[in-house]
């Protein structure tokens, strides 16, 4: 197997890592975040648009976000996005500007957040295992063509075990960052 192969599989695996990054700037942690309206979709000129792309989106402070709509006429299309997105989240306009308040989250909240949290974690461990399978099986074929030796099939193999462990530990890291935030009061 060359080495184009494992850094395709590193680079495959790191991509489940930064996936899993992007989805936890989605989860709501009683702080204001910017990211945290990237999930929104507004209904906008005949389409859905995300809600970055009809205003600017802004955290004036740890408990608000501001979304400055750009087409005076998209601010009710805007609210409405946010209020049905399903991140709790209760938007009011004032002329082109719709704040949204970040309410406190209650300890429920934050148990029910950690555990998505870890689902969110344990689908990118998955991914990585999924691509270490597919590294795994490319080796057996290529021992089994001839193209490479017991003893290299071997060597290699630990390799992209070592691989796999060491995305699986980022993982781990940066679950154990997010739920330490979460359970922050």
């Amino acid at each position: 197997m060359a080495d184009a192969t494992v850094k395709d599989l590193k680079r495959r695996m790191e991509g489940a890592v930064e996936v899993l990054k992007k989805e936890f700037a989605g989860l709501r942690t009683g702080r204001a975040s910017v990211s945290l309206l990237d999930p929104v979709m507004v209904e906008a000129y005949g389409g859905q648009m995300p809600v970055n792309q009809v205003g600017g989106v802004g955290a004036p402070d740890a408990r608000l976000l501001t979304v400055q709509v750009w087409d005076k006429g998209m601010v009710k299309a805007v609210e409405k996005a946010i209020r049905d997105a399903g991140l709790g989240l209760n938007p009011q306009s004032d002329g082109q500007t719709v704040r949204v308040p970040i309410p406190q989250l209650d300890e429920e909240r934050r148990r029910e957040l950690s555990r998505v949290a870890g689902k969110y974690a344990e689908q990118a461990k998955i991914a990585i295992r999924n691509v270490r399978r597919d590294g795994m099986d490319t080796l057996k074929r290529m021992e089994r063509d001839g193209e490479i030796s017991q003893d290299e099939h071997h060597r290699r193999s630990d390799e992209i075990q070592n691989l796999t462990d060491e995305e699986i530990a980022k993982v781990n890291e940066v679950l154990e960052v997010k739920q330490a935030e979460i359970m922050q009061v």
